[in-house]
């Protein structure tokens, strides 16, 4: 007996330890992740998009063009060796004996450094092109680092939004199902009609087509919310916000003001114009002569007496390069400068008169949704209130079936109203933060 018992609490040991086991399990398995804020995902987004890596490397090549540009400050060293054969070469007989001046056999090898050392502000100029292309790459990358987050933030209140929405249509459902469960009954008593239980399976039906397209929009969206996070195509969205921000008071002059200062599309403007006039500085300099020193050393054969006899031997100088037609290039390039420096004049006034008006839309949005939240606010209340009449006038034979259907479908879309009202609220403050020069980085 007492082996038995033994052996029974073993195998009671072995059966919690089994059933422990995949507990332990589930807790540090990926699924149990924690929740995904907003604050998360824009970080992953930031950090794993590849149009953000894109914009990204786009700033270290302008990087490396500036110190491309540079470059011609510097000498330039480079070593070279070669051979040559000639034939003739210069020669004299002298009292019966041949002499000889040059070698048939020639070889050359030495170490040349060449600098520039003046060439009239060419090279800066080209210097401070490049710095603008970097300076405009930089703020491309602010400014796809702003579409991408607020891509996100769009994705991710979308996905708020059609998860609430499947919930509210839920329960849209259940309230039709149990009419129909409670109207099938009646009917079968003969207290009511084919057409009231008709009535009341169509509305079950729409129901629930609009909850399949709502859940097709959800899963979009999640596919979405994944991709601009860089997330796994099966990785779970367990997200953690809500659609309750507090509305706040905006100048609207006060917004444009900082919108004309902080846009980046106008700093992107501003920068296109300043490297358009350092182009034409550019073009204008293009003409103008330069000097160049260079310096080498090296060895060789061909002196006499003995001219096989490799010898050490160096030289220095200094040039000047002047050029004297270029084939129009110059002009041309002036031409060019001079228009490009007009389109970034026009671009500039027109992304300055663009952003004033985004920053008006979006604060008239923002009003008009705000405006939105109350009335949708009291629609629910109301809707909620006339349900319940309707639910008890209807329990007492004071009110059809087709009364009940109708509170329960204007519930449904007071309720739906109001969650779109939060939502587009949520989304037109962004759309502010954005027009007034924000970077949404968080």
């Amino acid at each position: 007996m007492t082996h038995k018992k033994s052996l029974a609490v073993l195998l009671l040991l072995a059966v919690a330890l089994t059933t422990a086991a995949p507990s332990q399990a589930a807790d540090s398995s990926p699924a149990a992740a924690e929740a995904l804020t907003l604050r998360e995902a824009l970080r992953l987004t930031r950090e794993h998009n590849p149009r953000a890596l894109q914009a990204s490397e786009e700033v270290t090549a302008f990087d490396a063009k500036v110190a491309e540009g540079r470059s011609a400050w510097y000498p330039r060293v480079s070593a070279r060796a070669g051979y040559r054969y000639i034939d003739p070469v210069s020669k004299i007989t002298i009292g019966g004996s041949v002499m000889q001046f040059m070698p048939n056999n020639n070889y050359d090898a030495r170490i040349t450094a060449e600098m520039m050392l003046y060439d009239f502000g060419r090279t800066g100029s080209t210097v401070d092109l490049a710095k603008a292309g970097r300076n405009s790459a930089g703020i491309r990358q602010e400014i796809t680092l702003r579409d991408l987050s607020l891509a996100t933030v769009r994705a991710f209140y979308s996905v708020l939004f059609l998860r609430e929405a499947v919930k509210v249509q839920d329960k849209e459902i259940t309230a039709l199902q149990k009419n129909l469960d409670h109207m099938q009954k009646r009917y079968n008593e003969g207290a009511a009609t084919r057409f009231d239980l008709l009535t009341t399976q169509v509305r079950l039906a729409s129901a629930g087509t609009r909850r399949i397209d709502l859940q097709s929009q959800l899963r979009n969206q999640e596919i979405s919310l994944r991709r601009l996070c860089g997330l796994d195509t099966n990785a779970p969205l367990d997200l953690k916000g809500s659609f309750d921000i507090s509305a706040v008071g905006i100048d609207g002059a006060d917004l444009a003001t900082s919108a004309v200062e902080h846009r980046p599309e106008l700093l992107l403007a501003r920068e296109s114009l300043s490297a358009a006039s350092t182009k034409k500085s550019l073009a204008v300099r293009e003409f103008l002569p330069k000097i160049v020193g260079s310096a080498s050393w090296g060895t060789t054969n061909g002196y006499v007496p003995d001219i096989e006899k490799m010898r050490t031997n160096m030289s220095a100088g200094v040039e000047l390069q002047v050029p004297f037609f270029d084939g129009f290039r110059k002009s041309a390039s002036l031409r060019e400068a001079a228009a490009m420096k007009r389109y970034a004049e026009q671009q500039q006034l027109d992304t300055e008169q663009m952003t004033r008006a985004e920053v008006q839309q979006s604060l008239n949005d923002l009003q008009s949704s705000r405006e939105k939240l109350e009335t949708t606010r009291l629609q629910v209340s109301q809707a909620e209130l006339a349900a319940h009449h309707a639910r008890t006038r209807y329990d007492n034979g004071l009110a059809t079936t087709l009364d009940l259907l109708d509170a329960e479908a204007s519930l449904a879309g007071a309720e739906l109203a109001n969650l779109q009202a939060r939502y587009e609220y949520v989304l037109n403050t962004y759309a502010v933060r954005r027009s007034s020069g924000d970077l949404i980085s968080q």
